[in-house]
């Protein structure tokens, strides 16, 4: 399953196969990043492909609105403009970190943008084996 940040990108979650001693087949989170091309160009980042088979879906700003008892168009507003400001910032070289709560952290160092995503959401999804899925993460 993938969830779609218009003018950000894609969160999903993949299964894949490592072979060591044993084969594994391990779920772990990624993400496909999809900011304006103008705010990326003196950036790299990685190049991060969802698999055509995981369902893509777009937020659910219905279900953002009951959880936050705001109205829908202002919870699509706050995530439009925070989209908005994030680019803008990258465009103008402001190199902050955007924090995704019990995620991870979309930040760029050294010019590098990249989605360091934290312990608990990984070692989450994965149960089996949870440190190839850490280290391929």
């Amino acid at each position: 399953q993938g969830v779609l940040l218009t003018g950000l990108g894609t969160f999903a979650m993949v299964q894949e196969e490592f072979k060591g001693e044993e084969v594994y087949v391990v779920r772990r989170p990624v993400f496909q990043l999809q900011i304006e091309s103008l705010c990326l160009r003196e950036l790299m980042f990685p190049t991060v492909v969802i698999p055509g088979d995981v369902t893509i879906k777009p937020l659910d700003y219905k279900w953002l609105s009951r959880a936050t008892r705001l109205p829908m168009r202002v919870v699509e507003g706050c995530v439009r403009e925070t989209i908005l400001l994030y680019s803008f910032q990258l465009r103008n070289r402001q190199r902050l970190a955007f924090t995704f709560k019990d995620i991870g952290v979309l930040s760029c160092k050294d010019d590098v943008l990249c989605m360091r995503f934290y312990y608990d959401c990984v070692t989450g999804l994965e149960t089996k084996a949870t440190r190839i899925a850490l280290l391929h993460t």
